[in-house]
Order: C-alpha cells, then structure tokens, then sequence
C-alpha cells in the first residue's frame, strides 16, 4: 500500500493502471452468466465469515486510530464492526445473490406499425467508483452490488477505515479468483493519499462512468462540485418526522424514538420533529418526554417551550442542520399544509415521515412532498436499501436523473434497445 504517498505523479500513475484495469475487466464482466456471479457472491459472504478474526483485529487498529484523532461519536459508530455487523454484512451479501439479474432484462417492449420490434434492455453501467469515510461495510456492499448488476467497481475508503476494509476487500477477490472473474472487477485504491479521490474525479482517462459518494457534506460536496462524471449522491439527510392530529399516540411515540435514536449517525435518522398543534396538548409532552428518557437533547421553538419547560432554545440553523447524533429540533405546525411547507422550505429531499391516520392528511403528504422517500405510519430508519428489499445499496440518491432512492442493482445499471425487423427501410 502506497500509504501516505506525496508523490502526486506517482498517485495519477497508479489511478490511471486502476482505471485501465478496471475497464478491461468490465467487458468479460458484463456477459458474466448469473450463475457464476451468483458463485462468487455466495464464496464472498462464506469468506467473510470465515475470516471474522482477522477483519475484527483489523477494525480494532482503524477504532484505535480514531480514538487518538478523537473522531466523533456518530463516525465512531460507523466505523466499528462486531461479530453481528459482520454476519449481517456477509448477510447483505447473500440477499444480493438472491435477487434477480437485472442485466439483460427486457424492461419493456412494443412493435411499431412498420412490423419493428423494439426492446428496452437493462445493461450494465461500466465501470463505478465509490469514494466512503468511516463505512467498511460500504466495501462489500458496494464490491456486491456493483458485481451483481455487471459493473467493475474501484472502492476508495478513508483512512479512518482503512484497515478495515482492506480485511474485507481480500474476501471479495478471493470470491471473485474462485468463480473465475477478473480479480480486478473489484479494486481497493491502495493509498489514503487525497491525490487519488481527484485522479477520480477526473475520470481516470475515461475510464470511469459513474461516482457514489458515501461520507460527510465536506467530501459530497466536493465530489458533486468537482467530478467530471456522472454523480449518485445525496448531500445531507436532513430527515423530518411529522406527528398529525390523527395519529395514535402510542404508535406516535414509538415511532419518534426509533427514527432519531435507534441510530443516530445514519442518513436516515430524523433530525427535525413536526407536530400538529391541534394534538400538541396531548402528543407534544409524551413524545419529548420518551424522546429524553433515551438521552436525547431537545432543541426546541419558542412555541414548544412554552408547553414543555427546560428544553433547549432552537436557532434558525437547527431547522436545515443534519445532527447525526442524539440531537432534534421540534416545532409546532398548523396541520397537514404547515408541515409540508417547513419540510418544503428546509429537507434535502432525502426522507420524510407522516403519522397519522387520516388518509387525507397522508395522501397530500405522499403527493405534495418531493423527497426520495416517503413513509406513513414507519419510522425514517427504513430509509435503507436492505429494508427495501434490494440486499444492500451503494447509497442514497436524492437527485432527479436516473437514480431516486437507494441505489440497488437495478440502479446500477443503463438501458439500450434492441430493434428487431425483416428487411424494413426508412422512407425517404
């Protein structure tokens, strides 16, 4: 491993080889049969498992490493790994294997009065690159995902989980050597050097087709501010949770809990909580109360504190701050119309949630709100793309072209058509 390598012309070097070697294998990738991606996926989770020892005794030098760069709690939590995190990697992985090949899936077609049968195709997008901090599951999920879907992909983690997911990394190729694809179709950059995320960036000489950024706003925003290639990203998870005059209080209260605390450093977990002023006398002090009992902090509008004593005071910058940690803003709103405006004026259009049992109240939530994910009656925390059914994902997308929602294998790949005739020319 090139580790902390300052020679800028030797990292391009290498970024280049990386790209060139992943887009050779990205062709004998793409006409892989599902059977032997299949194969490797399942040797990837078995090799997971069985070297459990050596990707926790990795993880412990990377959480070491953090506990002297004094790393935040929320990055902490993302970055530590334990004997269940492990199994529900290797998990992931088999749910991956489990799913249907998308590529080549006729995804619609038609015939057009001149007797043409056109087909619309899924294809494989080509080569991925996914830029991460802190996440060393995001290495087999994202080694997986792109693998199902037929892409080659380059993985650069942070140094932060460095250890970690060079551990995980190895079990990847070991699967991939046993079902005799390209070792390359899954490459880890080898240096923690920042010269490599812009070689990246750049494109690596047209090889690359597509970037995911998993990490903080700092890195996201960098990515979608400076790569050359198309983005998959969401920028901020700055998730609401609205509690409408209908809901059940009981269902309310559970449901406010999980979304903020049942992780507090994911994407998914809600950071602003809306209620209805109409219920605020029964629904407000119950929910801040259970939401305290857990160790949350409270920041609270003017309105709310008035109801509920010895809250925090919330500024203006608490309603668009995406906490990751056990922090919520609260405020009161004027039924189903206030709540959509507040989350109009303040998401990122990442995940929003409604309880409530009035199906008029839900249906203008559902139809007004323009975030990747809407819920009823469910906690935030479903925003992930193994709830969704799909294994794993590579990420939230939260922009408006090709891909909305978790990126699963469906996402990770393109279309074409096939057009079938006998013997039709154009007139002229």
């Amino acid at each position: 491993m090139l580790d902390g390598t300052k020679d800028k012309a030797a990292v391009e070097t290498l970024m280049l080889e990386i790209g060139r070697n992943a887009r050779a294998a990205a062709r004998p990738l793409s006409i892989a049969s599902a059977e032997r991606k299949h194969a490797a996926l399942v040797a990837m989770a078995s090799y997971i498992v069985a070297d459990m020892d050596k990707i926790l005794a990795a993880n412990a030098l990377d959480l070491e490493n953090a506990r002297e760069a004094q790393m935040a709690a929320s990055m902490v939590d993302r970055l530590t790994l334990s004997e269940t995190r492990i199994r529900d990697m290797a998990n992931g992985i088999h749910a991956i294997a489990g799913l249907k090949d998308p590529v080549g899936e006729v995804i619609a077609e038609w015939d057009r009065p001149n007797g043409l049968h056109i087909e619309r195709v899924r294809t494989p997008l080509g080569v991925v690159g996914v830029i991460y901090e802190s996440r060393p599951n995001v290495t087999a999920d994202a080694g997986a995902l792109c693998l199902a879907a037929g892409n080659a992909v380059i993985l650069r983690g942070g140094s932060d989980s460095i250890n970690s997911s060079q551990a995980i990394h190895a079990c990847l190729v070991r699967g991939l050597k046993d079902a005799g694809l390209p070792e390359s179709a899954i490459q880890m950059v080898p240096t923690t050097d920042r010269a490599a995320v812009g070689a990246m960036l750049a494109g690596l000489g047209g090889n690359l087709d597509v970037i995911v950024p998993r990490g903080g706003k700092s890195l996201v925003a960098r990515v979608q501010s400076e790569a050359r290639v198309p983005v998959f990203a969401h920028l901020e998870g700055i998730c609401h949770l609205y509690i409408d005059k209908s809901a059940k209080l009981d269902m309310a209260v559970e449901i406010a809990v999980n979304a903020k605390m049942r992780r507090t450093g994911i994407c998914g977990a809600a950071e602003t909580l809306l209620v209805d002023r109409a219920c605020a006398a029964t629904h407000l002090k119950p929910i801040l109360e259970a939401l305290a009992a857990k160790g949350c902090e409270i920041r609270a509008s003017e309105e709310v504190m008035a109801l509920v004593p010895n809250l925090k005071p919330a500024t203006e910058e608490d309603w668009s701050t995406e906490y990751l940690d056990a922090i919520i803003s609260v405020a009161l709103v004027d039924g189903i119309g206030g709540a959509i405006d507040h989350i109009a004026r303040y998401s990122s259009n990442h995940t929003e949630a409604i309880v409530a049992e009035d199906a008029g109240a839900v249906e203008r939530f559902f139809n007004e709100i323009d975030s990747a994910i809407l819920l009823h009656n469910a906690s935030t925390q479903f925003a992930d793309g193994g709830e969704f059914g799909m294994g794993a994902e590579i990420g939230i997308a939260t922009g408006k072209m090709h891909a909305r929602g978790p990126v699963g294998v469906e996402q990770l790949t393109s279309f074409k058509y096939r057009v079938r005739g006998n013997g039709q020319v154009r007139p002229g």
